[in-house]
């Protein structure tokens, strides 16, 4: 064998070609092929030798180049068989390839079908030899012509023929990532590269996790050829898959138990990984890529999965996207909380599309998933985060005062995306470590920065990152240091929530602490108020939370402390001892603010209270501190009236008077600590032992001295006049004097102290006749103040006067309504007899409990003792419910003509203000605990929670009473009728409903009774009337689609309110009662706003039909277009839109007054247009896309519009035009005030003439769309539209007449006339 190599390589390297041909031909094929495979396995000289052979096979001859077809065929599969080194084989494909464009065509045809064959029959594994396939390819594509069966076929036909036999076979997986590379040389059409790339999509599935991402590598390299979108939109739903597979694997596996995985989840999510890393670089290379990937989630997020969320926020971190990236991630996280928002408030929708995929939830995934080392995908998430937070947090309200923390739960789309971006920033910093430092700095620096808006959310953030991981935040916590230093800069409310979030940590840190105690210091010299409000804010919360030993058990205080603080607690051993020294020295501190402004003192009564029931210990300093601060303005004569010293109470700046010394709420505070301490001595009194018996001694004597000068107050307080403290009938109380403002002041702090006194003496008294006449007394001295203030007030111009807030604590309040109301102990009754013999006093306990509730519900807390603490707020609302119910519900009316009737209605009236703000609160401030209110649950017995079914039946409870006292307000005549509390009524109905289910049985009932008041009702109460509509409404929409309702309405108003044209008689129609002629005009505009949420709905509707005709036609066109007829979308649309348009018809031929309703209905018009003309455009796109033909539904709609509704919508147009110029003429002959009334009309047809031609322009747009729609479908739909004529001059031909016949009688008139005759114009001119 050697010497045959040996002979051609010798041969070939001398110049006689003829002789190397010659000893080629004296070869046999057989032998040829020996000596290569010999060669080639010995790797000896086989380069060498085959140039010989290649030198030797001149192409022009027959057997020079079956001799090369030969080498070809043999060293092919040689070269895959793996027998060859690699450099051999390498070597042996450069020498064919270089000699390819040598072979004939047949010959290369030949070549090419062996490939084919070896590929289809999986002999192409190791892929070397493909590198010569893309060359034989190329060399095919530029033959003239192939005998191909028993025609010819140009080359670059065989070569498409080849591809196409190729990728239409079977393709072994293991060659499919050669295959990929190879075709990247190989150059093909747009036809061929489409194909081939579906074919390698559908192998996705065949091919192990692993081979992915180098085959989604090799397919983005192909995808510079073209087929991007194809190539992204593969990928990314091979993936989709894979995770829902995944999902669903892992919840059969909890289900059962098992753990059945075909897909382990690291291994799937370190893929995905990978590939999001190919695809961003690829990205980063190729810009049209970019633009095309973005393109693809731009019409809509239904496209969206976790993977492709993942890969955004990887493209995000390539500068030139970020922005784009960002805007399409928050358009589509709002529209996806829209859409779902639209979906809950309608049965109507719910019903059409069950379904609805959430991006939120896709966001949270993308955070869970980017656990397994997505680090490219964590600081995008970080940026997504606050990007959410920054757009939609909470904006200031007007004059940049901060509106109030709002209740817990997000209801609105952009609070919902707040919460979002809360979330992601949350579980980022569980999860990863590196984004810790930057979420915590980030969340820092816009609590110091943002002091213009809210910084509620990022306050909630930052409170359950410390919650959630106390130890981890110590490690930064140089930066909260840092945070202190701001303190005195921030606004209050900033302050409280930034020391309550970081409470947990000052037991654990001791730096921290100091650090803080340094800064709040510093604060309480602050020239700033709000610097010096920080610094008392700041120490009391240290004084409540750093126990003093000995100090009672946090279970008697009843207060709840975190795990997470529990948990740290166990690392301070500097615990108690230290605390008392410390306690003390925060307290000296405190003391100085009682020199300070009203609003600093009033911070720090309003919280030791608080401090002394979680620290017991510091009541002796406490209460000497309040003792020595009461003694200043406590009159210690005993002869003397007043009790108290006004004067030193206020001071003066200048001409104005200010609040020194919140007086009452000193009072109120002294009262409320030694009523606590001397409980608390009372339950812990057997156990006293001698060490502790001094300092109780020590106590009793400041207790028995503070209770002599309370006893004192009461008794001088009950004698003194009002002219004892200046404020006689004759006094002035105008806010604009500074006398009237000392008054004023004064009054409030004199109320203030009757009240404290009268919680004072109703807890000391223990139900005694006599302490209860005292009360009495002082309740008579308070209301006389109270009644002389509010007619001072009144009669000024501007009523500048609010009632004072109450300063009795809730549970004195919840105490006296339960005992005047429900308390039928025989022992007590007498001296009860006093209070309740007081119509008075009841009302004024009721109108205390209304207050404190109202602020509850403003708020979330009220002022006074326990007005923090959610829990004895909620259990308050809980005594209240029943007690106001009990009352309203249980005093028959018969006692209520009685009494005087005014007075006793308005109590009824009160009671049911109670019981609404009752349900309000609690359905915002407690949305979970509204069971528990219903079945008014004792709530410290850990009860289980009662069952679904229990609440509905509890909460129908409720309903069914409300219900029944409508009925009997209804049922009355008209006069008997209360409109006010027939409101409120209707108001609590509404607010109870929202709680059912509406599948639930009740819910039925409640629309059938709703429905069934509203027909039999006809009182003419329009406020009463749009209330009860409204509750109709809320309800239907939850039910059904309101459409024939609306239309029902319609035809009530027009048979009403009679017809625009007044010859016309409507045929007289009363389908509900509620509507009559006081109540139609707010029937309308209630209606009108029904049919925008209607239009609103189906706006939606045919955007989400556009949307998957988009996505239906880069797939499967064909298949919708047999479907097309009969789709429940189309149908749905089509038929809520023509009855729509019928109620329309009814308004718009209805004798509207001219205004808000005119105008309202114009635009309704206008939008019902606009919509139409959306509807015809998505048509046209049907009809261009699928030669699909019109439902018959929708020509059945065209033919309503264009006969019924245009034409009587220009009627319409006349009719408010004419009416509004008649309207102003009206106005001038009734107001002398000409000028006012002219400028108001204008003004109003200023807005109406703008709603004119806006519809005017919409029903023109109709009818363009419709024209071309016409055309597209070759159905004529313009048969329908009549040409209008509201653009032209309207010559009215009477009037005409009347001015040709003035004309003629002048012609004959003298000539002076004439001169008069031009002046008129003038005067005419100057009279507009």
């Amino acid at each position: 064998m050697r010497a045959e190599v040996d002979q051609i390589v010798f041969l070939s390297d001398g110049d006689s070609a003829a002789e190397l041909q010659k000893y080629l031909s004296s070869l046999k094929n057989d032998q040829l092929v020996a000596v290569i495979t010999n060669s080639a396995l010995k790797g000896k000289k086989v380069g060498a030798m085959l140039k010989g052979i290649f030198q030797g096979s001149p192409p022009s001859s027959t057997e020079g180049s079956n001799r090369r077809l030969l080498v070809y065929q043999h060293c092919i599969p040689l070269c895959e068989s793996g027998d060859l080194q690699a450099e051999v084989a390498a070597d042996i494909i450069g020498l064919l390839m270089l000699e390819t464009y040598t072979l004939p065509g047949p010959a290369l045809a030949q070549v090419a079908s062996l490939f084919v064959e070896a590929i289809k029959v999986g002999k192409m594994g190791s892929g070397k030899s493909l590198e010569l396939f893309p060359t034989v390819l190329t060399a095919l594509a530029a033959c003239e012509a192939l005998s191909y069966g028993k025609g010819d076929l140009s080359g670059e036909e065989f070569k498409k023929q080849l591809i196409n036999s190729l990728c239409s076979s079977r393709w072994d997986p293991q060659c499919v990532i050669h295959l990929t590379t190879m075709f990247r040389d190989v150059p093909l059409s747009s036809e061929e590269l489409q194909f081939l790339v579906e074919k390698v999509l559908r192998m996705f599935t065949k091919l192990d996790l692993q081979e992915i991402p180098p085959l989604v590598y090799q397919l983005l390299l192909l995808s510079t050829k073209g087929c991007k979108k194809q190539v992204l939109d593969g990928v990314i739903s091979y993936f989709k898959e894979q995770d829902v597979r995944q999902e669903e694997e892992q919840n059969r596996g909890e289900s059962l138990d098992l753990e059945v995985q075909s897909i382990p989840q690291d291994q799937l999510r370190h893929v995905e990984g990978t590939a999001i890393l190919h695809i961003v670089f690829a990205i980063r290379l190729d810009h049209e890529l970019g633009r095309e990937f973005l393109k693809t989630f731009k019409t809509s997020y239904g496209d969206l999965c976790p993977f492709s969320v993942a890969l955004l926020l990887s493209v995000a971190r390539i500068q030139r996207y970020e922005e784009q990236v960002f805007d399409l991630l928050k358009g589509a996280i709002i529209k996806s909380f829209k859409d779902e928002q639209l979906q809950q408030g309608s049965k109507f929708l719910q019903d059409l599309l069950p379904g609805h995929c959430s991006v939120a939830q896709m966001i949270l995934d993308t955070v869970e998933n980017s656990v397994f080392g997505w680090d490219h995908v964590t600081q995008g998430l970080v940026q997504l985060g606050f990007f959410l937070m920054d757009t939609f947090g909470p904006k200031p309200g007007p004059f940049g005062k901060n509106t109030e923390g709002s209740a817990t739960g997000a209801r609105t789309p952009a609070q919902q995306a707040c919460k979002l971006g809360g979330q992601v920033l949350l579980q980022g910093f569980k999860m990863h470590e590196p984004i810790r430092g930057e979420i915590l700095e980030q969340v820092l620096n816009r609590l110091v920065t943002k002091t213009a808006s809210p910084v509620n959310h990022y306050l909630d953030l930052f409170s359950d990152i410390v919650i959630s991981a106390p130890m981890i935040l110590l490690e930064s916590s140089s930066k909260v240091t840092e945070t202190f230093d701001h303190l005195s800069y921030l606004p209050l409310a900033t302050v409280q929530g930034l020391l309550k979030a970081v409470q947990p940590l000052l037991k654990v840190s001791m730096s921290l602490k100091d650090a803080l105690i340094v800064v709040l210091r510093k604060a309480m010299f602050s020239s700033q108020l709000d610097g010096r409000k920080s610094a008392v804010t700041g120490f009391l919360l240290l004084l409540k939370n750093f126990k003093v030993l000995g100090s009672l058990a946090s279970s008697q205080c009843s207060q709840v402390i975190s795990s997470s603080q529990i948990q740290v607690d166990v690392h301070s051993r500097y615990n108690s001892a230290a605390n008392e020294a410390f306690c003390l020295e925060i307290l000296s501190s405190l003391r100085r603010c009682l020199g300070q402004q009203a609003d600093v003192r009033l911070m720090l009564y309003e919280g030791f209270y608080d401090v002394l029931r979680r620290n017991s210990q510091l009541a002796s300093s406490i209460m000497q501190t309040l003792f020595s601060q009461l003694r200043r303005y406590y009159e210690p004569e005993q002869d003397l009236l007043p009790p108290v010293k006004l004067e030193p109470c206020i001071t003066a700046h200048g001409d104005q008077v200010y609040l020194q010394e919140p007086l009452a709420h000193l009072v109120s505070c002294t009262v409320h600590c030694l009523l606590w301490l001397q409980n608390m001595r009372r339950s812990a009194n057997p156990n006293t032992d001698n060490s502790e018996e001094e300092e109780e001694e020590e106590e009793e004597g400041y207790q028995s001295e503070l209770q002599a000068i309370l006893e004192s107050m009461t008794r001088r307080m009950i004698k003194s006049e009002l002219e004892d403290f200046e404020l006689d009938k004759s006094a002035e109380f105008s806010m604009g004097s500074s006398v009237g403002v000392k008054n004023n002041i004064y009054a409030v702090l004199v109320m203030g102290v009757y009240e404290v006194l009268m919680e004072y003496n109703f807890i000391k008294a223990n139900y005694s006749k006599s302490r209860f006449e005292e009360l009495m007394q002082l309740f008579n001295r308070y209301h006389k103040l109270s009644e002389m203030l509010k007619e001072k007030s009144g009669k000024g111009r501007v009523p500048s006067h609010k009632t004072p807030r109450s300063l009795v604590s809730l549970d004195f309040i919840s105490t006296l309504l339960t005992v005047l109301f429900r308390d039928s102990t025989q022992s007590k009754e007498e001296a009860l007899s006093v209070l309740r013999s007081s119509g008075e006093f009841v009302r004024y306990a009721v109108g205390v409990a209304v207050q404190k509730i109202q602020q509850l519900e403003e708020t979330g807390h009220t002022d006074g003792p326990d007005g923090q603490n959610t829990d004895r707020t909620f259990r308050f609302l809980c005594d209240m419910t029943s007690v106001l119910m009990w009352r309203y519900t249980n005093i028959p009316s018969a006692v209520e003509e009685a009494g005087k009737k005014e007075k006793r209605s308005s109590l009824s009236q009160l009671c049911l203000e109670g019981l609404l703000r009752i349900f309000t609160t609690c359905q915002q401030r407690y949305p979970d605990k509204m069971a528990q209110l219903l079945s008014n649950m004792d709530i410290e017995e850990d009860d289980p929670e009662p069952d679904d079914g229990n609440v509905t039946e509890m909460n129908f409870f409720y309903i069914r009473q409300f219900q029944r006292a409508l009925f009997t307000q209804v049922s009355g005549g008209e006069e008997e009728f209360n409109s006010k509390e027939a409101q409120l009524l209707v108001s609590i109905l509404s607010v109870l409903s929202r709680q059912l289910k509406p599948s639930s049985q009740q819910f039925v009932q409640m629309i059938t009774w709703t429905v069934k008041i509203c027909k039999e009702t006809s009182f003419e109460d329009p406020a009463f009337s749009k209330g009860l509509l409204s509750l109709l409404f809320n309800l239907h929409v939850l039910y059904k689609s309101p459409v024939s309702l609306l239309l029902e309405l319609c035809q009530d108003i027009h048979s009403q309110l009679g017809d625009i044209d007044q010859d016309v008689e409507v045929e007289k129609q009363s389908h509900f009662d509620i509507v009559n002629m006081k109540t139609a005009t707010t029937a309308a505009l209630l209606v009108l706003s029904q049919v925008d949420r209607v239009l609103d709905e189906v706006d939606w509707l045919i955007a989400s039909k556009k949307s998957q005709a988009a996505s239906d036609k880069s797939g499967s066109g064909a298949a919708t277009q047999t479907a097309g007829q009969q789709d429940p979308l189309q149908k749905a649309v089509t038929l809520q839109l023509g009855t729509l348009l019928t109620a329309l018809n009814e308004l718009v031929q209805t004798a509207l007054l001219s205004g808000t309703c005119t105008i309202t209905l114009l635009r309704e018009l206008r939008r019902t247009y606009t919509i139409l003309t959306t509807l015809v455009k998505y048509y046209i796109q049907v009809c261009a896309t699928q030669h699909g033909m019109l439902p018959a539904r929708f020509e059945k709609l065209v033919k309503l519009s264009g006969s019924h509704l245009t034409p009587q919508c220009y009627s319409f147009i006349t009719y408010a035009q004419s009416g509004e110029f008649s309207g102003g003429g009206a106005d001038d002959k009734k107001k002398k005030k000409r000028n006012e009334a002219n400028a108001a009309a204008s003004a109003k047809l200023l807005r109406e003439t703008k709603a004119i031609p806006d519809l005017i322009f919409s029903i023109e747009q109709y009818e363009k769309y419709l024209i071309t729609l016409s055309k597209k479908s070759k159905v004529n739909l313009m048969q329908y539209m009549k040409l209008s004529t509201s653009r032209d001059f309207r010559i009215n031909a009477a009037t005409l007449d009347a001015a040709l016949q003035e004309r003629d009688d002048s012609l004959e008139t003298t000539e002076s006339q004439e001169a008069e005759e031009t002046q008129e114009p003038k005067q005419k001119k100057r009279k507009q």
